[in-house]
């Protein structure tokens, strides 16, 4: 694997940069500053650089975004799912968490039929009651998980068959059987766990490896399907928060990063932490599918 240098994308820094999401259709490449609620979109040069053509506020925070084929961006909200429409305007979707506060959306993307994965994180301490939720076409809501410690990066194998999900407080990627059709889950498994650092947002490369972020490391790891370490990227700012797939040939890897949590000293010694980084890693990606959009009338507000 030919791999070539790594690059800031773009001199915009960010808090929590996160959830980077190629739109194939448009060409663009969108992702989100979480602590700041804004959405960026950006065109992306064969050099591998950004040029932000559009942005969107929330008055609270965003988790994710993703995109339909139509050009609706889906977002995760503090609590619930907005649908910014193709003319931009806001719309919004259905309320997975009621939590005064104390928790918030976070990671989430499409599933390969277009239902949407999100999962929560805790704002109150540490927690083993975060979920992953399946929200379905017609809005319908199905819990996956309840017991986790934070949700986070999601992906599927080339045929839909099987879900890697992350559980970042313990250190662990999840596996499970995934029927596409119904999108009923099998029961999970432990497909990777780690001393060091924390798994965050990952991908999947059209050799079905992972591409796993790697908060407090300052790397992307390359997995095998058999959970073997094959490859590393290193990245000059520690917390780097998650990675994508993006370009007409999905050859470049997105990766974001985050200054949270890091203080003067670290970033003195990081001053690129916070930015959004790609680099050609000598692999192509697996298209991520895209959001299918909503049907019905929204009749999935939760207590």
């Amino acid at each position: 694997m030919n791999q070539g240098s790594i690059r800031v994308a773009h001199p915009q820094v960010h808090e929590l940069a996160e959830g980077p999401f190629w739109d194939p259709i448009r060409e663009r490449l969108l992702w989100v500053n979480i602590r700041r609620g804004r959405v960026y979109s950006a065109d992306l040069s064969p050099d591998g650089l950004l040029e932000i053509r559009d942005e969107l506020d929330l008055d609270e925070t965003v988790g994710a975004i993703a995109v339909s084929a139509s050009g609706a961006w889906l977002i995760a909200g503090a609590e619930r799912l907005y649908v910014r429409d193709e003319a931009g305007e806001l719309h919004p979707g259905p309320r997975l968490i009621s939590s005064a506060g104390s928790r918030r959306l976070n990671d989430g993307k499409p599933d390969p039929l277009g239902r949407y994965l999100v999962g929560s994180l805790s704002l109150a301490g540490p927690s083993n009651q975060e979920q992953l939720v399946q929200v379905g076409l017609d809005r319908s809501i199905e819990v996956i998980d309840d017991d986790l410690t934070l949700s986070n990066g999601l992906a599927w194998s080339r045929d839909g068959s099987r879900l890697y999900s992350v559980d970042t407080e313990r250190r662990r990627v999840l596996v499970r059987a995934y029927d596409v059709a119904s999108g009923r889950v099998g029961p999970r498994s432990v497909h990777l766990s780690f001393d060091d650092g924390y798994p965050d947002g990952l991908c999947i490369d059209a050799e079905e490896h992972l591409w796993i972020a790697m908060w407090g490391l300052g790397r992307i790891d390359r997995y095998s399907p058999s959970g073997e370490l094959v490859a590393s990227i290193e990245v000059p700012a520690p917390h780097t928060s998650s990675v994508a797939f993006a370009g007409v040939d999905l050859d470049v890897l997105v990766i974001t990063t985050a200054t949270q949590d890091l203080d003067d000293e670290q970033l003195e010694l990081f001053p690129h932490s916070g930015r959004v980084f790609t680099v050609r890693p000598g692999v192509r990606g697996l298209p991520q599918p895209l959001w299918a959009g909503f049907s019905g009338p929204d009749t999935s507000e939760v207590p």
